[in-house]
């Protein structure tokens, strides 16, 4: 079943009284589950349609849907539901709140959606973090753990919520490749447990590798699409 699909995209910025297309056309369907890598270089496409996937924009022309829901026609505020209720997201500089522990970086997305009693966040925290390997830093800092650390601190984040889909920007992009790898791992891990659909955005030769179905980007359309 596809949890989400780009009809007909067409995405175009405005750069002073310049019209700059980013992307030209793309039609794409993720289906549940998969584990899928958008890559290109740089000014391929490939960010604008991981912003696509995650509402944090919206198509020129075409459409975009989460769960068969076209989301054109949703508010600001709707979106954000959308974002704070079906999808986590990890950047490549973790974009973690420097002045909170991992334990309340990994908590403050259950506070927004207000689903959840203290002592059911609590578990619901301290299981995830576990599940990636760090309950014994709960209490540490950013600023205090490295970035490996820090990348799955923002995976637990994402995950915590029980999201449809995790949209992954760059993620290995600030670790090396043995940290990268073993992020890479946990990562694909977790999706096949939980069943979430990752998306990533990248130009990572490993990344790519790790990839379960690769969806290659080249000014602003779909190059090729293949499944592994």
């Amino acid at each position: 079943m596809a949890i989400t699909i780009m009809e007909n995209v067409v995405k175009n910025y405005r750069v002073g009284k310049i019209e700059v297309p980013a992307l030209r056309g793309v039609s794409v369907s993720i289906e549940e589950g998969e584990f899928v890598s958008l890559a290109g270089p740089s000014g391929s496409g490939k960010t604008t349609m991981l912003n696509l996937f995650g509402c944090l924009d919206k198509p020129t022309e075409g459409k975009v849907y989460i769960e068969d829901r076209s989301v054109a026609n949703f508010s600001s505020n709707k979106l954000a539901d959308v974002r704070n209720q079906k999808l986590g997201f990890v950047f490549q500089t973790f974009n973690l709140i420097p002045v909170l522990s991992a334990f309340e970086n990994v908590e403050f997305p259950l506070i927004l959606l207000k689903a959840d009693k203290p002592k059911q966040r609590k578990e619901k925290v301290m299981n995830i973090l576990a599940e990636v390997g760090i309950a014994d830093l709960a209490n540490r800092k950013p600023m205090e753990m490295s970035g490996g650390q820090q990348q799955r601190v923002a995976i637990a984040r994402a995950l915590v919520k029980n999201p449809q889909i995790v949209l992954a920007d760059e993620p290995t992009a600030n670790l090396d490749s043995v940290t990268g790898e073993d992020i890479l791992k946990l990562m694909l891990e977790m999706n096949q447990k939980t069943k979430t659909t990752f998306i990533f955005s990248t130009h990572d030769p490993m990344v790519m590798g790790y990839a379960r179905r690769l969806i290659k980007v080249h000014d602003g359309k779909v190059q090729s699409d293949e499944r592994k």
